[in-house]
């Protein structure tokens, strides 16, 4: 890890989000994010905050395994000097340090790196890195909805099942072919004809309880990725929901055929799919003497859960500086319950 900056001014901390406008800007940045150089990165955010006269330190992460402790600490030290938390990074680095920040009181910044960039995109945020430093000197504070998974937050998506599988084995065609959509695309077609084990689970939602069988359960909290795949619940994510996706059992090529409708945005014509908006959701394994560790996906990072599995809506939002809009113009990037 290394840090430059000039050091913010503890002098005069106040309580709850700071004035955007003047907080301190305390930037973790993963240097293995996305595709760019990470000094070409760094030296294009200096760039912009020297030139705005903004106080800021960087703290580059060249180890992803230090991103957790890295972010707690910066954390910390922005509670303690006002400062607003800011991330660079793609969608898990911007998970992992959103983690940290959730109930803080810090404002949140970000600056996506990664390949698809789903919250950032979603909220207004430049892919470009100069646009969405400016974001952070000119932008407000706004709050946006989480989800959780038993205490995990995810802004983009969780799940398990194949599609947790589909995640890694993604990673790994990424390290030997590179970091591309169409990489992602091809191993999502070959772990869909490898792979397809089903789950047996126990839903329980609004005091009801139903059984289902399933390759994947996937939960999102993302309009965006909603909208691309074609299924019709932004609206629910609108009013302050978690949407849940769930094939029904099928076949190799029938489920290899509801992947293409997906990367064709056309999704939500599939008729073996269930899907329903909620604001928490329990998950539990259908029969007792079936494993009580569920493989999870967080916004594209893996780890075990023990069931039952609870997604529910976070009591609280984060708040992220986003683009300032023009008077009257309408907000459609946020959702908060």
């Amino acid at each position: 890890m290394q840090g430059q900056a000039e050091k913010c001014d503890i002098s005069e901390s106040a309580p709850g989000v700071p004035d955007p406008s003047s907080a301190p800007l305390l930037i973790v940045m993963n240097a293995g994010s996305g595709h760019s150089d990470a000094g070409a990165t760094r030296e294009a955010i200096e760039q912009v905050l020297k030139e705005a006269g903004r106080s800021y330190r960087v703290f580059l992460v060249e180890d992803a395994r230090q991103i957790d402790e890295v972010a707690r600490r910066t954390v910390e030290e922005a509670k303690a000097c006002g400062g607003a938390v800011v991330v660079a990074g793609g969608d898990g680095t911007i998970n992992a340090v959103a983690n940290a920040v959730l109930g803080s009181g810090c404002a949140f910044g970000v600056i996506p790196a990664g390949t698809f960039n789903y919250f950032g995109r979603t909220h207004g945020i430049p892919e470009d890195v100069t646009e969405a430093t400016r974001v952070l000197v000119n932008g407000r504070v706004q709050p946006v909805q989480v989800g959780l998974v038993n205490d995990r937050l995810f802004l983009v998506n969780a799940s398990l099942g194949l599609y947790p599988q589909l995640l890694e084995d993604r990673e790994a065609y990424k390290q030997q072919y590179g970091r591309s959509r169409l990489v992602a695309f091809w191993s999502g077609l070959v772990t869909v004809l490898l792979q397809h084990r089903q789950l047996h689970i126990t839903l329980e939602r609004h005091g009801q309880t139903t059984t289902m069988r399933t390759p994947t359960l996937f939960v999102g909290n993302n309009k965006l990725q909603m909208e691309q795949i074609g299924m019709p619940l932004s609206e629910a994510l609108e009013e302050g929901q978690l949407a849940a996706i769930a094939p029904r059992p099928v076949g190799t090529l029938a489920m290899l055929w509801l992947v293409i409708r997906g990367a064709l945005g056309r999704l939500g014509e599939a008729d073996n799919v269930v899907r329903f908006g909620f604001r928490r959701l329990t998950v539990k394994p259908r029969k007792r003497h079936r494993s009580h560790r569920f493989k999870v996906a967080t916004d594209g990072e893996i780890s075990w859960m023990s069931a039952p599995l609870e997604f529910r809506v976070s009591p609280e939002p984060l708040y992220l500086l986003k683009p300032d809009l023009a008077p009257g113009a309408e907000d459609t990037a946020s959702s908060v319950a």
